[in-house]
Formats: structure tokens, C-alpha cells, sequence
């Protein structure tokens, strides 16, 4: 997992982005929920900026979802991670990758929290979708 947290200049207002991660896949039909679920984030929070990001095979990737919120004048980033577990996607990739988005913008913050299917409402949400008639 990513933790840590880069330099903020105290004086700065912060406004924080939200960066949902996904696989992605070679089907288009792939991102498809993960659209729906931007759309839904964004219904939640509508002031927060919120941008679709893949690992690979589909754009836009991390990198270019992060330059497009820092363009917006975001200074905070929090990553979810749209995975079910920690795999080596989530223990090896991601680090990586955001250790290579916090060389490349040092203003900004960027948080990473756990993989969404590690959350105990979500396994809870997904246990009741198994069982119901």
C-alpha cells in the first residue's frame, strides 16, 4: 500500500481529488461500472473533482488522471484503489507509481488507501448481492 504524505505548503488552500484506480481490460466493456461508479462518487461529493484511472490496457492511466486534477488545481490526491485485494498490482505497482507522481509533482499530496474490497461494507454490500433472490 502507498502511505505517506508529500510537503504542503501551510499558506495554500487545499482542494482534494479523487482518483478512482482500476485494472482495466483489452474490452472497452470493461470500464463500464467503474464509469458508473465515478458518476456515482460524483453525486456523493460534487465539489470533489473525480477522475477514472487504469493500471493498464485502458486510459487514462494514473499518470494522466493525476495532471489532468493537478491542472485543476488540486493539491491533495486520494487514490482508491477499485480492486478487491492487495495483490502485486497493489503492493508492488501502485507504490511506484505514485512515488513516480510525487517525484514529478512535489506540491501535491498524494493519499492511497486501502483496495475497495478489503472494506467490511463492501464485502458486506457484495455478501448481501450473493444471496438475494
Amino acid at each position: 500500500m502507498c502511505q505517506g504524505f508529500a510537503n504542503v505548503r501551510p499558506e495554500r488552500r487545499v482542494a482534494r481529488g479523487l482518483i478512482l484506480f482500476a485494472h482495466g481490460a483489452r474490452d472497452p466493456l470493461w470500464a463500464e461500472p467503474f464509469e458508473a461508479l465515478v458518476d456515482r462518487v460524483r453525486t456523493l461529493t460534487p465539489a470533489t473533482p473525480v477522475r477514472l484511472a487504469f493500471l493498464e490496457l485502458m486510459q487514462p492511466d494514473l499518470d494522466g488522471a493525476a495532471a489532468d486534477l493537478v491542472a485543476g488545481g488540486v493539491d491533495t490526491i486520494r487514490i482508491v484503489p477499485i480492486f478487491f485485494g492487495q495483490g502485486g498490482h497493489l503492493r508492488r505497482d501502485l507504490p511506484a507509481l505514485v512515488a513516480r507522481l510525487r517525484e514529478k509533482h512535489s506540491a501535491i499530496t498524494f493519499e492511497c488507501t486501502s483496495a475497495a474490497g478489503e472494506d467490511d461494507a463492501v464485502i458486506d454490500a457484495i455478501a448481501r448481492f450473493c444471496v438475494r433472490d
